[in-house]
């Protein structure tokens, strides 16, 4: 297994390369769905880098409690700073999340934005399979994350692009993945159903809400 990327370097730049490079769009895809959390109760978050998502769920969901695992402590330090008086209802652990354990108590919602794309299809379905003991039968798995849409311009734009993406954050942090991995296919595997989906920038960008498949269904 190789180390996790270091995105600590980034933490204070991140908000600006993002604007950057794509503006508002990823932070519309990534909030897609927020009105659709309001009954989760326990969520726990993957690499939410600024912690821009985090801030936004907490305010819109008064009551929700966040476990938030990275392997960046200078982006858990700027998710806390982010949710203010709010981060009393989070709870950080700097771990890299393919061997970070999640505690007994069940979860209703996982959010992973932009988070999936720095593992492989078999570290997905791994991850995947691990969380799928530790959800409530009606928890929700939030996904948004960058595709290659199957036309002319995922060819001449969506892929040359993606591949630039990989080599930029390679050469910044370290990330030794290369190429999108197939997270819905791992995350089928592992009992989670699509349920919403929608996608910005022509197919570039992809939000998804899938739901966890009641046992023996």
């Amino acid at each position: 297994m190789n180390l996790p990327p270091n995105f600590n370097r980034l933490a204070t730049l991140y908000l600006w390369m993002e604007y950057l490079t794509f503006g508002p769009w990823l932070n519309r895809i990534r909030c897609a769905f927020l009105v659709d959390l309001h009954f989760c109760r326990r969520a726990l978050v993957f690499g939410d880098g600024d912690g821009r998502f985090t801030e936004r769920l907490l305010r819109a969901n008064p009551t929700i409690q966040i476990d938030a695992v990275d392997a960046s402590a200078a982006m858990l330090k700027s998710l806390l700073r982010r949710a203010g008086p709010s981060a009393i209802r989070v709870q950080t652990h700097l771990a890299d999340a393919r061997q970070w354990q999640p505690p007994a108590r069940p979860y209703d919602l996982i959010v992973t934005h932009f988070f999936l794309d720095c593992l492989t299809t078999e570290e997905v379905q791994s991850l995947a399979r691990q969380l799928r003991v530790a959800v409530s039968p009606s928890a929700l798995w939030l996904v948004s994350e960058f595709a290659i849409p199957p036309s002319l311009f995922g060819r001449v734009i969506g892929r040359p692009l993606v591949a630039a993406l990989y080599l930029a954050f390679g050469w910044l942090t370290g990330l030794t993945v290369r190429i999108l991995p197939d997270h819905r296919t791992a995350l089928s595997a592992s009992g989670f159903i699509l349920v919403q989906h929608r996608e910005l920038l022509w197919g570039l960008l992809t939000g998804e809400l899938w739901s966890a498949e009641p046992p023996g269904a």
